[in-house]
């Protein structure tokens, strides 16, 4: 591996790192020399299973639990790790959670436990970090989207509500901290090979296979590589951009 993006003796955090995206994010980024601290909120073994695998490349690397969805929790989490950790210069909000349910049939608490998570657990994630990164005068900062936030999708309004508002939340917080040498982007993601699309029924995937410019899903890695470079110091005069990761489906 070459010293292009390098982040070695980094630390970063990445929500939700230990499972799909996130574990392949986690694994990219201890490749390319951070330490990495693999979030998650139950499932330890998935967690200490992507960290083993991390510390070939970067031995201090290490499991956090705690969900985003709770603020003292967060808040709680954060704080310790700031004060274990000299400082924490990348985070990855990368934790979410997806439930279908037509705009009709959904309840107030399938909207709000969406929002919950995905929105606010991000917002609170970044503002609680960011306050360190201030005052380092260095960070970068991830938001992962999705496709389904720029060009909805049925069943999906809380979804998609969810992820299209963190366009926004990242451009504010790249106008707020950009004079501090931190950096706010989004990365979008399209349909990736994860669990949740090997269960598709193979007809919906020769659907989306054909609207696919590039006519495959992409893979983790795929975005994990994106990660790396925002997440890399080559990426300083980046900021306040969506990055789309989908093969061609959706194009601005």
């Amino acid at each position: 591996m070459t010293n292009a993006f390098s982040l070695s003796g980094q630390v970063a955090l990445i929500t939700g790192g230990s499972r799909g995206i996130g574990a392949a994010i986690s694994l990219r980024l201890a490749e390319a020399g951070a330490t990495v601290l693999v979030n998650y909120k139950s499932n330890r073994e998935a967690a200490e299973k992507v960290v083993h695998e991390a510390r070939k490349f970067s031995s201090k690397s290490e499991a956090v639990s705690f969900d985003i969805s709770n603020v003292d929790e967060t808040e709680a989490a954060i704080e310790g790790l700031t004060k274990k950790f000299e400082a924490i210069p990348i985070l990855v909000c990368n934790a979410g959670i997806s439930k279908d349910s037509l705009l009709p049939r959904a309840s107030a608490e399938h909207f709000e436990e969406i929002l919950r998570t995905n929105l606010f657990g991000t917002i609170h994630t970044v503002r609680l970090l960011s306050r360190s990164m201030m005052k380092n005068r260095y960070g970068r900062i991830i938001c992962m989207s999705s496709v389904v936030g720029e060009m909805g999708n049925k069943g999906q309004s809380a979804y998609a509500a969810s992820k299209s508002a963190l366009f926004g939340f990242s451009k504010s917080v790249a106008l707020e901290l950009g004079s501090r040498n931190v950096t706010c982007n989004v990365i979008c993601p399209g349909f990736i090979e994860t669990e949740m699309t090997e269960r598709l029924d193979l007809a919906v995937r020769e659907t989306y296979f054909g609207r696919i410019p590039i006519g495959r899903f992409g893979t983790a890695e795929e975005v994990a590589g994106c990660v790396q470079f925002l997440a890399s110091k080559e990426a300083a005069y980046i900021t306040g951009a969506v990055l789309d990761v989908n093969g061609g489906l959706y194009m601005r």
